[in-house]
């Protein structure tokens, strides 16, 4: 790759239904947030894994975003609690494999809500499938009807391990963070180090230390306090 060229930074697709055909689609803010960091955002979909070693060997960074979609919880060995909440089987058909390849390979690796979950479960790991309903948790989900800025602002605080990647990046805190999630970790993955809790005890982030590249994983959403264009 030439060196005048920007990073790319790819960005797996979620999967959506409109008028009976599938779409692959991403929210834009993940895309502003990559070239506001200078870098190429690129949208992607796969299938196999010849598909995945070429997407990998293209990178130079991975963005796991967000979205409505939970994880399908047989990735974990559990059964779906709440039928009406949507899944993303083709997602994680996707990111699951991309996301081992990747720590392995030491791609770097940001995972941001659902794609931090995705790297716990990837790697070994489970999650809550209502972290509302664990007694002591607070409600981590925001409301449809509430304001943006109360949506989208900050819900808490997080504490920050010390020693750790995050304490690095963002000090040692206080840090105060915005919470719209439903899900959250339960087993931590073999191979993962939390980096930072909410005051009930949800994991808020976490890296594979020993892992060759970069790789972060953040339960909450920094892509919404970017400053947006327009």
């Amino acid at each position: 790759m030439s060196t005048s060229s920007p990073p790319i930074v790819l960005l797996p697709a979620c999967i959506r239904e409109f008028d009976s055909r599938a779409f692959h689609c991403c929210p834009d803010v993940y895309s502003e947030a990559v070239r506001l960091a200078g870098c190429l955002p690129m949208l992607v979909t796969a299938e196999g894994t010849a598909e995945l070693d070429a997407l990998i060997d293209l990178a130079d960074g991975i963005l796991l975003p967000g979205s409505p979609n939970n994880v399908h919880p047989s990735h974990f060995e559990e059964d779906v609690l709440d039928s009406s909440l949507p899944l993303d089987p083709k997602r994680d058909a996707l990111t699951l494999p991309l996301i081992r390849a990747a720590i392995r390979r030491g791609t770097p690796v940001l995972g941001i809500c659902r794609g931090h979950q995705e790297i716990n479960v990837a790697l070994g790991g489970s999650l809550h499938q209502a972290v509302h309903l664990i007694p002591g948790n607070m409600n981590h989900q925001t409301t449809v009807n509430e304001a943006p800025e109360l949506k989208y602002g900050p819900a808490h605080r997080i504490a920050i391990l010390s020693g750790g990647l995050l304490e690095r990046i963002a000090g040692s805190g206080p840090v105060s963070v915005n919470s719209i999630h439903g899900q959250g970790i339960n087993r931590l993955a073999p191979c993962l180090r939390i980096e930072a809790w909410a005051p009930d005890g949800v994991v808020e982030a976490i890296t594979a230390p020993a892992a060759p590249g970069f790789n972060l994983g953040v339960q909450w959403h920094p892509e919404l306090t970017l400053p947006r264009p327009g």
